[in-house]
């Protein structure tokens, strides 16, 4: 009896062991993959329903593109992690300190603890060679500074980090990926960024889609490739091989942060990441269903340059019917009344796992 008592215990133990480990695996894979919550639509839930569709669907991190305080209040309690934007708008008016220390005061430290902010996205795809954004430029750093400051002052520099949100446009040289570079009439306007980003010990934002580089150029980039089936490798860089784009993209941005000479250390958060399901070249059902099933599996190792997981928020949480051009408005994961358009695993707890889901989310196409 003894001897099947301290067996079984042993057992008991064992189970508990691994069943807390898978728990945690789960946890991990939720934590890693948030969804950007856009706004832009006549036929949207309120925010407290998108905050329980968040939470129902096990999403732990939301992008929100300004200071929306429906969202703000639904947020308070919820555990979900937040990286709030700063739009483009307000960047001349932050430029300012006194108007920083009130918007951070404002938006971030009147709902702080009970809202879990993660990252300040300073500026979204901001460009000095961006004719609709190019003014906009010269107030970037400033505005990152002076909420990064007010974030310090009030001692939470270390829980808040202070970014901004790029995109690929800015990369001169992306092939291969160990060339990476930015281009040369950018430079004066990015260094700076990332010499502060590199002083506060703060990730970079990009916006990666590989759809935009697939349909913008068909011949050369095949669609396996860019939704992450190719069967092999497609492309060598020296003894990396890459079987998608998505991670020759990320690693040439790697390469071009390393090439700076002082930002090499810097990781980088991708703040945007997705495909539509209409509207455009390319843009099926099945192509979106693939690239965003592939892109949550495949954010947990990482790239050849660089293994590990890689915290990534997918556009978007709803088809937005006020956004343009058409294909602007299919980027959702789930449609106006709450329906999924896909069926994607954000890594839900072991409870909540119906008695009856015993098939596996393909992580290839036959396409």
């Amino acid at each position: 009896m003894a001897t099947f008592s301290t067996s079984s215990s042993a057992l008991s133990a064992a189970v508990i062991l691994l069943l807390g480990l898978f728990m945690a695996n789960l946890d991990t894979t939720g934590a890693q993959v948030g969804v950007c919550y856009g706004m832009m639509g006549n036929n949207l839930p309120n925010a407290r329903e998108v905050v329980e569709l968040y939470k129902q669907n096990n999403i732990r991190r939301m992008r929100l593109y300004d200071p929306n305080q429906q969202a703000l209040q639904a947020l308070r309690g919820s555990n979900i992690e937040v990286m709030l934007g700063v739009p483009n708008s307000d960047l001349q008016s932050l430029s300012n300190p006194s108007n920083a220390n009130s918007w951070v005061q404002r938006n971030v430290l009147s709902f702080w603890p009970n809202v879990r902010f993660r990252y300040i996205a300073v500026g979204n795809e901001v460009s000095p060679v961006n004719g609709g954004t190019a003014w906009l430029a010269q107030y970037v750093l400033p505005a990152i500074v002076n909420v990064y400051n007010a974030i310090r002052s009030a001692g939470l520099q270390n829980q808040i980090k202070v970014s901004t949100a790029i995109d690929m446009t800015l990369i001169g040289v992306s092939y291969p990926p160990s060339a990476g570079d930015f281009r040369g009439d950018v430079k004066k306007y990015l260094f700076p960024i990332l010499g502060h980003l590199e002083y506060a010990k703060t990730p970079l934002l990009a916006n990666i889609y590989t759809y935009f580089s697939y349909s913008g150029n068909p011949r050369d980039i095949s669609l396996p490739y860019a939704l992450f089936t190719s069967p092999g490798v497609v492309a060598w860089d020296g003894s990396r091989g890459y079987q998608n784009l998505f991670d020759a993209m990320l690693d040439s941005l790697y390469s071009a942060l390393e090439r700076t000479g002082f930002a090499g250390s810097l990781q980088v958060v991708v703040s945007e990441s997705g495909w539509p399901s209409a509207g455009g070249f390319g843009t099926t059902y099945d192509n979106a269903r693939t690239y965003l099933t592939n892109l949550i599996q495949h954010v947990k190792k990482g790239t050849p340059k660089r293994p590990g997981a890689i915290e990534t928020y997918i556009f978007a949480m709803f088809n937005e019917n006020q956004k343009s051009p058409e294909l602007e408005k299919n980027f959702g994961i789930f449609l106006p009344n709450k329906q999924p358009k896909y069926n994607l695993n954000f890594g839900a707890h072991i409870d909540r796992i119906p008695a009856e889901y015993n098939e596996t989310i393909p992580l290839t196409s036959d396409m």
